[in-house]
């Protein structure tokens, strides 16, 4: 048997990665928004000809209600602060084009961006692209081409 390794050459799928950033940072915008009606608590009472039970259980709809939004909150909490670091490590103007572009409560539109960084289309979109390979790098959600290719090392 050979001792040698076999590594499969990876290339990054760009349109895959961009996929999967885009949908992270919607999930940020969604954070944004208020929490969903269907964490609210219930207001019908509810009847048991059962007696009730001792135990550590919560019975109450408002404690789990509580219990739920809670967790929501700290789910959207670290979320966002993973978020927020990464987006803060990119240069500058690829932190511009993705706060503005994906993160304000309204979306920005590309040649609004582009035109307010005062430069071309060509180089906006460049930009934009490494903003997003650099961001889905930094979230570990980067996507690779699958390649039947493979070396000896």
């Amino acid at each position: 048997m050979n001792n040698s390794f076999f590594l499969q050459e990876l290339e990054v799928d760009l349109k895959a990665t961009k996929k999967n950033v885009e949908k992270i940072l919607e999930k940020y915008r969604m954070y944004l928004g208020t929490i969903p009606n269907d964490i609210q608590p219930k207001m019908t009472p509810s009847y048991s000809i059962l007696p009730p039970v001792k135990t550590n259980e919560f019975y109450s709809s408002t404690e789990s209600i509580a219990i739920e939004r809670i967790e929501y909150e700290q789910e959207r909490d670290t979320f966002m602060q993973v978020i927020y670091e990464a987006v803060n490590n990119l240069k500058q103007d690829e932190r511009f084009i993705i706060i503005k572009r994906y993160m304000e409560a309204d979306m920005g539109y590309d040649p609004d961006i582009y035109a307010e960084l005062g430069v071309g289309k060509t180089k906006y979109y460049a930009m934009k692209r490494q903003a997003m390979s650099r961001l889905a790098f930094m979230l570990k959600i980067e996507m690779y081409k699958k390649e039947n290719s493979k070396r000896a090392i």
